[in-house]
């Protein structure tokens, strides 16, 4: 034991290349935390995922189990299984889910901004005809001027009253037609 000779500095060590207990354990949460995911996901969103049968089985178990500790468990047993599984590919599918409704929450208030403006001002008619051609410009003008009507009718009605909101809703609606590619409109 005397003959082998103390190593010097930090760097005469041996380099380990395994991941610390910390960053496993950082690493088991997060397929944890993962796991708790696709078990709050619906069956329809489930049956889109690349899931093997035992670890879809075993989410379907845990959708089922209402009690505290036997859910606990099962959650714990999803995460196991998902340790062989490719999560990757799982946290890609749900970003783009989530992403995605974002995406088309931000077109929809793009819209609505859009209406608002046609309503308020005809320069931006002018300027969506200019884009847009081929648009049947005296049903979009009859569209802009029932919106217009109906929101002035809707200042003047009495509080408590409901405003309609019937061609201001259709205004939207026709613009949710066009294709818009961009967002500079």
């Amino acid at each position: 034991m005397d003959d082998m000779p103390l190593p010097a500095s930090p760097d005469d060590f041996p380099e380990d290349r395994r991941p610390s207990k910390s960053q496993v354990k950082r690493d088991m949460h997060a397929l944890l935390d993962l796991g708790r995911e696709l078990i709050a996901l619906p069956a329809a969103k489930l049956a889109q995922l690349p899931l093997d049968d035992t670890l879809r089985e075993a989410i379907a178990l845990a959708q089922r189990i209402h009690s505290h500790e036997g859910r606990r468990r099962q959650v714990h047993y999803v995460g196991k299984l998902m340790r062989r599984t490719d999560v990757s590919a799982l946290r890609a599918q749900l970003d783009l889910w989530a992403n995605g409704s974002r995406e088309q929450t931000r077109a929809m208030h793009r819209l609505e901004d859009l209406r608002d403006r046609l309503i308020d001002s005809d320069e931006i008619l002018t300027q969506l005809l200019e884009r847009f051609p081929g648009l049947d410009i005296q049903s979009l003008r009859a569209q802009i001027r029932a919106a217009r009507k109906e929101a002035r009718d809707n200042a003047a009605l009495p509080e408590g009253r409901e405003p309609a909101r019937k061609h201001y809703r259709a205004l939207f609606q026709t613009l949710k037609t066009l294709d818009f590619e961009d967002e500079t409109f």
